[in-house]
Formats: structure tokens, C-alpha cells, sequence
């Protein structure tokens, strides 16, 4: 399988390069800059303006986690079956959550987008980039300001929707193993090893909704870091909730101030998932690279890649990881539960001092 998924993004990458010219002399920019392709140009003063305008001068901050939900948000609202059908299913990374924000921030699963939406709406004005190119690029590029994350490939081309995505296409955080796996199948033909792959991205994410409560909860211990801690940490048992525990979508967490939903909980536990899960336990190259194959294969959903041009190297290259895979202090392997049949849970160190407390992400 992970095989198939490295073959796949490398035909798609070389398609996108042969077709873009990507073997051609590097380019100089205005600015100084060296690129691949003269349009990439472009994209140099539109990072100065998120770093300082969103990412607070290059962090790992609120607006980073939710620039990367945003760019799934868009991508995913797409639909195979329903095109089949005759019936509109969406436009895929296209922009059309933004464009059309008046009616895709309504749909449930699409609950607190209106927030980036309207902070990235202003520096899209002062940029000659389509709304749809936008999303996905300030995504990698927040990304890429988080320690131990890939350097995440961005490609520019992508057409504007002309109409809003149908409501139902972003899977919900109740929804059981089998209809997430259809609902990616669906959208583009993702395996579900890309999904758990693409899951990674909770690493650094944060939830301000599922229990309005307790905005800024994080889902591991170390929401500033791309890391493994995630992947652990959804496999030790749910002992408390970091809230009122009275939210749909959410279950029991290891720790106070986590913040676990229904969705990871059963995918690290479903017999489909629990290998490829625990797999990245202790493997931050593996999270790197299937991260950054599955992010790179949804970031193009219902575009022509063969009129995208390749901008992968404008990205900055993030800061090294930061974190080695541990449990948290007061846990340990006796509070796991061993999901994956095939291989025993690796052996991790505990940190030292009190039972860990994990502290709100704060706002931008």
C-alpha cells in the first residue's frame, strides 16, 4: 500500500513538472529570489504578508492550524458518486468555501471557518492569486513555519468555483470508520492509509467548537509541534474530558486540557486503520513523507494538474523536529490500548515531573 500511494504522488509530480517545464534554468526574481518558474515569483511578497499578517512573524500559532483545516474544508467538497448521478458534487479545491462562505459556513461540519475565512479574505484582495490557490498555499506555508513538518508542495493554476460545494461533503467528528473511509474514497479514490495520513495535520490542530467552553483545546500535548505525539496519544485510554463532556463528536481524553474527538478515537482502534495508526507512533520520517504524498494529492482534488505549475520551492523548509516520542508524564505503556493485532506498541520513555496539563492554544 505504501508503495502505491509514493508511486502515485511521484506520477503526479512528474506529470505536473513535465508539463510545467520544471527542468528548465532557475529563475531570479525581482525580489532576489530564485525559483523553478517565473509565475512563482509572485508567490515571495504573498508569504512576507501571511508571516507578518497571520503567523504572527513565522509561528506555529492558531492561524497555522487553521489555515490547514481550511485547506481540507475546501478540498474535500467533492463527489465522485454524485457526478455520476448527474448532480453537482462539488468543485474540490476550487475556493469555493470561501467564495461562496455565505453558504458553505453554514453546513455543520463547516463550524468556525468563517473566522480564517475572513482573515485571509483581506490579503487575497491585495494579491493577484486565484482564492482557490490561496487556501491551499497559506496552508503549506503554515505548515512549514511548525517544527518537524514536510515541506509541503504548492502548485499555482487552480480555477475559482462558480458555485458552492453541496452540504454533507466534510466528514463530521461523529462519524463512524466505515462512512469517513467512504467519504474519502469518494472524494478521490484515497486508501485508507492516505487518510490516517492526512490525520497528521491534528498534530498541530486545536478545537474552538466541539466544546465552545474551552476554545484553543489541543488534540495532543504538543500543538506547536508536527510531531508524533498525536498518534500516541489517541491510543491511551479516555479517563476525563477537558470540558463539559457534553458535545457530540467528542470522547474521553488521557489528559487535562486535550481534547480527543469520536472520529480519531475509532479510526486508531478500527482493525482497518490501527497498524497504519500505531505505525507512526516512533516514525517521524514516515509521518513526514506520507503526510506530505496525501496532503499534496487532496491539495489538487477536481483540478487539471496538467495546467498547474509547480511552485514546491518557494516553501520554506520548516524547522527541524523539535521532540522525540514520549509518553506524558504520568503515563504509560500499561495505559495503552493495543489496537494493531500485528505489531506490539513500541517501547517510549516517560517524562519526568507531575501528570501533564496540556495549556489552550491562544488566539492570534
Amino acid at each position: 500500500m505504501a508503495f502505491k500511494l509514493l508511486a502515485s504522488f511521484v506520477s503526479l509530480l512528474a506529470a505536473l513538472q513535465v508539463a510545467n517545464g520544471a527542468a528548465t534554468k532557475k529563475v531570479t526574481c525581482a525580489s532576489g529570489q530564485v525559483t523553478s518558474n517565473a509565475a512563482c515569483c509572485a508567490l515571495f511578497p504573498v508569504i512576507d504578508d501571511i508571516q507578518a499578517n497571520m503567523f504572527d512573524g513565522g509561528g506555529c500559532n492558531e492561524d497555522v492550524h487553521e489555515s490547514l483545516r481550511l485547506t481540507f474544508h475546501d478540498a474535500i467538497g467533492i463527489s465522485r458518486k454524485a457526478d455520476k448521478e448527474g448532480v453537482f458534487g462539488g468543485g474540490g479545491a476550487d475556493g469555493s468555501i470561501a467564495i461562496f462562505a455565505n453558504i458553505e459556513t453554514n453546513f455543520h461540519a463547516n463550524n468556525g471557518v468563517d473566522e480564517i475565512i475572513d482573515t485571509q479574505a483581506p490579503i487575497i484582495a491585495r494579491h493577484n492569486l486565484t482564492t482557490a490557490d490561496f487556501i491551499q498555499f497559506a496552508g503549506a506555508i503554515g505548515a512549514s513555519n511548525c517544527p518537524g513538518a514536510p515541506r509541503l508542495d504548492v502548485f499555482l493554476g487552480r480555477k475559482d468555483a462558480t458555485q458552492p460545494a453541496p452540504d454533507l461533503t466534510v466528514p463530521e467528528p461523529f462519524d463512524d470508520v466505515s462512512k469517513i473511509l467512504a467519504r474519502f474514497d469518494d472524494a478521490g479514490k484515497f486508501s485508507s492509509d492516505e487518510v490516517v495520513a492526512l490525520l497528521a495535520s491534528h498534530t498541530i490542530a486545536a478545537a474552538d467548537h466541539v466544546d465552545p467552553t474551552i476554545p484553543g483545546t489541543p488534540f495532543d500535548s504538543t500543538p506547536e509541534l508536527f510531531d508524533t505525539q498525536f498518534f500516541i496519544e489517541t491510543q491511551l485510554r479516555g479517563t476525563l474530558f477537558p470540558g463539559n463532556g457534553s458535545n457530540q463528536g467528542e470522547v474521553m481524553s488521557p489528559l487535562h486540557g486535550e481534547l480527543r474527538l469520536q472520529s480519531d478515537a475509532e479510526l486508531a482502534r478500527d482493525a482497518r486503520t490501527a497498524c497504519e495508526w500505531q505505525s507512526f507512533v516512533n516514525n517521524q520520517a514516515k509521518l513526514q513523507s506520507a503526510f506530505k504524498a496525501a496532503f499534496a494529492k487532496m491539495t489538487v482534488l477536481g483540478q487539471n494538474t496538467r495546467e498547474l505549475i509547480d511552485c514546491s520551492d518557494v516553501v520554506p523548509t520548516p524547522p527541524a523536529p523539535a521532540s522525540a516520542a514520549h509518553f506524558p508524564a504520568g503515563l504509560t505503556h500499561r495505559d495503552v490500548e493495543q489496537a494493531c493485532r500485528q505489531t506490539p506498541f513500541p517501547a517510549l520513555r516517560t517524562d519526568p515531573g507531575p501528570a501533564t496539563s496540556v495549556v489552550p492554544v491562544p488566539p492570534s
